[in-house]
């Protein structure tokens, strides 16, 4: 077996990244930002036959991303998107990155000049027992949120309501939404009961 075209032949996608999967067209071009170790691209490549490249900061993801042979470029999000045309890409993926970004108006409509279609995943600050948390005097640490106050990335964080506002102030029309908490997906009251919330959404 040649080592370097060697690779895990069933990946198993969280649920998260299994919805956003569905999302895509067989066949499509896909960005996906901040792509981590490209385990979504490797997926799309290998199932559905996907023409994807990402873009990571990490070194260490970078090279996983190169061992799985996956297309990557490594950059700064925070510094845009110069490098890609007008709707270059049929889908842009920023998954569970949104909530790092300083800049959270300006990538969103970068991904909607890029691409097509955006998909976006974020933890749900509404999750009900943030609340009870900030009741009580503290800051809420949870599975999806696990950092403390002092050494969280997390510095925009939002509700369903908060981003389906900003998505109306910027012009993106949202086309699908999925809710989960943990591993199950939430349908009942998402707002209050989920922990991470995923969009996919069109420039209008």
């Amino acid at each position: 077996m040649n080592p370097v075209s060697a690779r895990p032949e069933r990946t198993v996608l969280r649920p998260d990244l299994a919805r956003i999967a569905d999302w895509i067209e067989p066949g499509s071009r896909v960005l996906d930002l901040g792509c981590g170790d490209g385990t979504l691209l490797a997926w799309l490549r290998d199932h559905r036959h996907v023409r994807g490249a990402g873009v990571e900061i990490d070194d260490n993801y970078v090279i996983a991303c190169v061992q799985r042979g996956v297309e990557v470029i490594q950059q700064n999000l925070e510094d845009g998107l110069a490098m890609f045309d007008d709707k270059q890409f049929e889908t842009v993926v920023l998954s569970q990155t949104l909530q790092s970004m300083h800049r959270t108006e300006h990538i969103l409509r970068e991904m909607a000049r890029v691409g097509r279609h955006g998909v976006v995943s974020f933890p749900n600050f509404g999750y009900w027992p943030h609340g009870w948390a900030i009741l009580r005097g503290r800051m809420p640490v949870t599975g999806q949120m696990p950092y403390s106050w002092y050494d969280t990335p997390n510095i925009h964080l939002c509700t369903l309501r908060d981003f389906e506002d900003l998505a109306a102030k910027l012009r993106l029309r949202i086309l699908e939404r999925a809710t989960f908490n943990n591993d199950r997906e939430v349908r009942v009251m998402p707002g209050w009961r989920s922990t991470l919330a995923v969009y996919r959404f069109a420039s209008e």
